[in-house]
Parts: C-alpha cells; sequence; structure tokens
C-alpha cells in the first residue's frame, strides 16, 4: 500500500483535537472531542501534510496565544509522526514548498523564523534567509552541509584558497535534502567577522495552499541584530548600552543604531513582504 493511503496513529490532547477540527472540520466525527484524556487518532500521510500546512497558514493571523501554542505544538507533532515515512516525492513538485525554522545561535532568547519556499538554489535560499532574518546582504556566507561547504564562487574564491567550496549558485534544496523528507538540521554563517551562526532545521513537505503566494514568512520572533554590531558578544553589550540611560555611550548608541531599537519587535508580514521583493541582484549593479 503507498505511504499516502496509509494511517498512521497520532496521539492528540483533547485540545489538539479541536484544533485540528478548526482545520480540517471533515475530520470531526474522527477525533471524539467529547473525550479529554489523549486519543490515538489514525491520519493518512495527505491529512498530516493539510494539518501541518493550515496550521502554519492560521498561526500567521491567530490573535488567541493559547491557540497559537496549540498549533505550534501540532505542527511538531504531526511533522515528527510523518518524517519516518513521508518522502519528498509525498507532496508533488508542483504543489511542495519545503519548510524551514531558521534560528540564530548562542542568543538567549532566542531569534528564530520559520519560512515556507519552493525549491530553489541554496543561493535563493541564502537570500530567503536574509530578507527573512532582517539582515542586508552586506557580508560574504555560507553553509555547511553534511561535511561540505556551500557558497558563491564569484565571491569564495578570492581569498579562500585554503578551503574548498562547493558552488552554491548551482545546488538546490532538493539536492541536499533527505529524499525521506525526515528532519535534517545544516548551518548558515553570515559575516565572517561577525560570525553570526544560525542553525537550519528543515522541518518538512507541505503541500501550497491555492491561491496562496510564496515564499512565506510563517512566523517567528524578535528583532534581527543590527548589522556590525559586533557579533553575539557585542550584540548582548549593545542591549545592555541602550536599556540603561545612565551609561555614557547611551546616546551615541542610540544614534548608531539610527534612533530606536526593539528587540523584542518582528513583524510577519513585513518579513514576507521582504522575502517576496527579494535582494538586488548584486551581479548587475554597476560598480565605479
Amino acid at each position: 500500500m503507498a505511504a499516502s493511503r496509509q494511517n498512521f496513529p497520532v496521539l492528540l490532547t483533547q485540545a489538539q483535537r479541536k484544533a485540528v477540527v478548526l482545520l480540517l472540520p471533515n475530520l470531526k466525527t474522527r477525533l471524539k472531542l467529547e473525550e479529554k484524556n489523549q486519543r490515538t487518532i489514525q491520519f493518512s500521510l495527505d491529512e498530516l501534510a493539510q494539518v501541518v500546512g493550515k496550521a502554519a497558514a492560521v498561526i500567521r493571523h491567530a490573535q488567541n496565544g493559547m491557540l497559537r501554542n496549540t498549533l505550534r505544538r501540532l505542527i511538531v507533532i504531526c511533522s515528527e509522526a510523518s518524517e519516518h515515512f513521508q518522502g519528498i516525492g509525498a507532496v508533488a513538485a508542483s504543489e511542495r514548498l519545503y519548510q524551514f525554522k531558521i534560528t540564530l545561535k548562542e542568543l538567549q532568547p532566542p531569534i528564530w523564523r520559520r519560512i515556507q519556499v519552493k525549491d530553489c538554489t541554496l543561493d535563493k535560499l541564502h537570500e530567503h534567509i536574509q530578507t527573512a532574518m532582517g539582515w542586508t546582504n552586506s557580508h560574504l556566507h555560507k553553509f555547511q552541509i553534511s561535511g561540505e561547504e556551500y557558497g558563491d564562487p564569484d565571491l569564495l574564491d578570492d581569498g579562500f584558497d585554503d578551503h574548498e567550496f562547493e558552488d552554491s549558485t548551482t545546488t538546490k534544496i532538493s539536492d541536499i535534502l533527505p529524499k525521506t523528507g525526515e528532519r535534517f538540521r545544516f548551518e548558515y554563517e553570515y559575516d565572517f567577522g561577525d560570525g553570526w551562526e544560525h542553525e537550519v532545521l528543515f522541518e518538512g513537505c507541505v503541500r501550497a495552499e491555492p491561491g496562496s503566494r510564496y515564499p512565506v514568512c510563517v512566523e517567528g520572533a524578535r528583532a534581527c541584530p543590527p548589522e556590525d554590531v559586533g557579533g553575539t558578544g557585542g550584540y548582548e553589550e549593545f542591549l545592555e548600552t541602550i536599556a540603561d540611560p545612565d551609561h555614557e555611550e547611551h546616546e551615541e548608541t542610540l544614534r548608531w543604531a539610527g534612533g530606536k531599537f526593539d528587540p523584542e519587535e518582528f513583524d510577519v508580514a513585513a518579513a514576507t513582504k521582504a522575502m517576496r521583493k527579494g535582494l538586488p541582484d548584486w551581479r548587475k549593479e554597476e560598480w565605479i
């Protein structure tokens, strides 16, 4: 029997079952909402993919914090339940989206974004990460995947003679991910001076919603640090300085940051807009 036609058990609480009904009303009779204890429900592969995709879409507009938390937990549960049997081919290529969670490492509380993108080169994924996070593409970058480093040869060939980079402009997302569709982690580094290291977690493939536009930032938390702030250590000092009106460098640091900076600020709609606008093509720019 094909994996998409099989049923797989998923253990859900009453609140999670109610959230599933919100997303997929046709499953109501199966979920037995009157039972308050956890219950094992049989889902097909397609149903799991629908729950993950619809939950991610609803989170973007949900005002209720408890509902958002329930939907986030549903995404995790359904993704984990399907990772052992959902190959990338389970979703048709024309409808397939790749979902990633990008987390800036070594900072607490975490700065992160969850995005959905179509298959593209790693160079384009770099662009999606830059725009979703809020970076300005002002420095070099690279990916580290399964022991190999990937980057743009036009940018990295000079000055990196001791490194061999695979070409990120020709390597596609689908080339480096497990064909099983299971979760997969790799690293993305931006600005080799400040050394901003990101964990990129592939969470699985989901089906694109009819009529929706992509790429999209599904959710995230906290502002991206300013460029050239000095890495994680410099950013922590920056936050301490702007939070202390009596600090001797308070006013100067605020001016450097553009007059204000709220580390908790994040706008998912603005991040999506930036992703769709993309970055200027530096290869076509005229250099003086």
